[in-house]
Formats: C-alpha cells, sequence, structure tokens
C-alpha cells in the first residue's frame, strides 16, 4: 500500500493567510461566548484546507485544583473512540482476517444470538441488548472492572433478551462496538488495546492517545477529570474498563493527525474508507445515516459531512469531518452541561447555507 498517497484538496486563491486568521478569530469569539454563557470547559481544534486555523483551551482539567487546560490535556472520548474501533476491523478486513458479513460465532463460538454479522456490529443493525444497562443488574460487585470477557459471558449465560432481530432497524449499540473489541483480538490474536497501540497509535505518532488503564488515567495535570452537574467530580467505574465503544483517551492535537491519516492510505485503503463513510439506512427519524463508527449527515451548505459525538461519566465529545474543504472541529470536554448542544452554532458558521444551485454544485464536485 502507498503509505503516503494523500488526498489533496487545494485550498482557493481566496483563502489567504489573512482570511484564515480572521476565520480563527471568529471562532475564537464562538467558543469564548459558549464558554461564558453556557459554561464550555474543554478544549477546541478547527481546520480547513488541512490547515490549523484555531486552537483553544477553556476552564479547568479539574474543578477542586483549579489545574488549566490546554490542547495537550487528554480527555475520555467516549462514542468518537467508536472510530478507532471501526478503522481496527477494517484494517484486519483488508488483511484477509475477517469478513463483515461473518457471523459472530466464527470468532466468539459460545455467543447465543444466531444471525448477528460484523457488518451489522458496525452500522448498530444487531438489536443486541445494552450492557451498560444489563450490567448493573447481572454485575455482582460494582468495585471489580468489568471487561469485554465479561460481557460476552455474562451474554452467554443469562442471555438478556434482544431489541429487534438482526438488522431490521437502527438500534444505537454500546454492545455492539464492545463486541468489535473482542473480534478484533480474536481476530488479531493480540489484545484489543495492544492492537491499537502498535497498529493505529505508535504509527501515526499519537503519543497522547490510548485507551483506559487505570495508571495513565489517574495522571493528575495531563488528563482531565470528568464533572457532571454542579461541576462535581466523576471518577471512573466498573464499566469504564470495557473498551471499543469507548475507553479512547486522546487530546484535540492527537485527534488532527487522525483525521489527517484519513486523507491516506497509511491505515487502509481508501476503497475501504469510501465504504466506511457510505449511507447504511436512516437513523430512525433524524436525517442523517450511519456508516462505519460515523454518522453521516447533508448540511445546509450542501456539503456532506462525517461526525460522531460522545457522552460518557463527565466527558462530552464531538469531531466532525468535511472532506469538501478538508475541515474539521474537534472538541473535547469534561463537563457535561449541555454546552456541546450547541455545535450547531459552530457548524452553521464554518458551512452556511448556500442557494439550492450552489448546494447542487458542490454535491457533483464531491462525488467526482
Amino acid at each position: 500500500m502507498e503509505e503516503d498517497c494523500e488526498l489533496h484538496v487545494e485550498a482557493p486563491e481566496t483563502f489567504t493567510p489573512t482570511v484564515a486568521t480572521k476565520l480563527g478569530k471568529q471562532v475564537d469569539s464562538l467558543f469564548t461566548q459558549l464558554h461564558k454563557r453556557k459554561g464550555f470547559n474543554g478544549t477546541v481544534l478547527v481546520t480547513k484546507y488541512d490547515q490549523i486555523i484555531y486552537r483553544g483551551a477553556f476552564g479547568y482539567a479539574d474543578f477542586k485544583t483549579k489545574d488549566t487546560l490546554s490542547t495537550q490535556t487528554v480527555f475520555q472520548l467516549a462514542s468518537v473512540s467508536k472510530q478507532f474501533t471501526a478503522v481496527a476491523v477494517m484494517m484486519l478486513k483488508e488483511q484477509g482476517k475477517l469478513s463483515y458479513d461473518d457471523s459472530l460465532q466464527v470468532y466468539i463460538p459460545d455467543f447465543p444470538y444466531r444471525g448477528i454479522t460484523i457488518r451489522q456490529l458496525l452500522t448498530h443493525r444487531s438489536g443486541l441488548p445494552n450492557y451498560t444497562y444489563f450490567s448493573d443488574e447481572l454485575w455482582p460487585d460494582r468495585k471489580v472492572d468489568l471487561s469485554n470477557d465479561d460481557v460476552l459471558s455474562m451474554m452467554a449465560v443469562h442471555k438478556p433478551n434482544i431489541y429487534y432481530q438482526p438488522d431490521r432497524t437502527f438500534s444505537y449499540s454500546n454492545t455492539g462496538y464492545a463486541l468489535l473489541a473482542s473480534v478484533v483480538e480474536k481476530a488479531s490474536g493480540q489484545p484489543f488495546a495492544e492492537f491499537m497501540r502498535e497498529h493505529i497509535f505508535e504509527p501515526l505518532k499519537m503519543h497522547s492517545t490510548y485507551t483506559f488503564n487505570h495508571e495513565l488515567v489517574a495522571q493528575s495535570g495531563k488528563v482531565a477529570s470528568g464533572h457532571i452537574g454542579g461541576r462535581r467530580k466523576r471518577l471512573p467505574d466498573y464499566q469504564d474498563t470495557v473498551l471499543g465503544d469507548k475507553g479512547m483517551y486522546s487530546t484535540v492535537e492527537d485527534l488532527y493527525k487522525w483525521d489527517q491519516a484519513l486523507y491516506t492510505q497509511k491505515l487502509v485503503k481508501r476503497e475501504t474508507l469510501e465504504e466506511a463513510f457510505s449511507p447504511t439506512g436512516k437513523v430512525n427519524k433524524r436525517d442523517e445515516s450511519y456508516g462505519y463508527g460515523w454518522r453521516i449527515k447533508q448540511l445546509e451548505s450542501g456539503d456532506t459531512v462525517v461526525y460522531h459525538g460522545g457522552l460518557w461519566h463527565g466527558f462530552n465529545t464531538y469531531f466532525l469531518r468535511n472532506p469538501n474543504d478538508h475541515s474539521s472541529i474537534i472538541v473535547l470536554s469534561n463537563l457535561t452541561n449541555g454546552s456541546l448542544n450547541y455545535m450547531k452554532d459552530v457548524r452553521n458558521f464554518m458551512y452556511p447555507a448556500r442557494p439550492k444551485s450552489e448546494q447542487r454544485q458542490v454535491q457533483v464536485a464531491s462525488a467526482r
């Protein structure tokens, strides 16, 4: 594979350094207002035409110690983790170690639910029950960490009821992505954390990115603490140790490296990624679809973007990529106070609505 084969997009002549600087100042103003009026606490990195036009940090990594945030502060990514798990599956598919249409029993022989494929896990169409709910009832001691193998054991022994028959409808599933991490382990012969480090984080020089472990998360000052209402610290619990659906930790700076790598073929071929960014059906009543680890949405500008949000134990995250102008909006927050509900304002600023005729031109250009 040609690792350095990049998909370039030329910045127009009108996108001068002066224009980029002005845009960055406007983004800063947006987040400053979000910080002052809505209590946003976190870090931000915004790009356009592959250039960083803005990076910023607002508030504290820990409200009690008053450690201030920087763009090097590490955050729990919550469900933004799912795209990494999906790419790990894609890498193994390219290596011939799995097929999207394999049933789960190929890798987990005693898995009690039949007729579920890897593709259905990737696209949230398995209908499986959510382990974050059933483990609350079935896990005997919440002081003991829950592992991916423990989730599999609970499902094999207790067989909690499915929500839907496989492939009937979209049903967002943390269980599905936790199972994908187990599939990565079985297909690769490596622990999931080791596979991610060796095949994704280290090759991309994402030196501040890793999967959950207690020692790393306890690094005071380097890692943000999650906070819930009233700025109360949310400590990790027994479910944090399940990986695949969440459990990745990173910085906005490292996520920029990830964003840029997805325009190359360093990890997987372009056709493989294009399939991951292709709609697989409507997401319930929302005007968007889901690929493999990414939500897909057409904006009022006419651009089709891929994005994902995350919410977990005091962390709220948001990562949007627009392939049309190689721009991205990366936001990591360690205070779940609803401030990220206002990302639409940032989107509308970055991608203002265009007349319908211009939207059609954008869609045709993007399809080429």
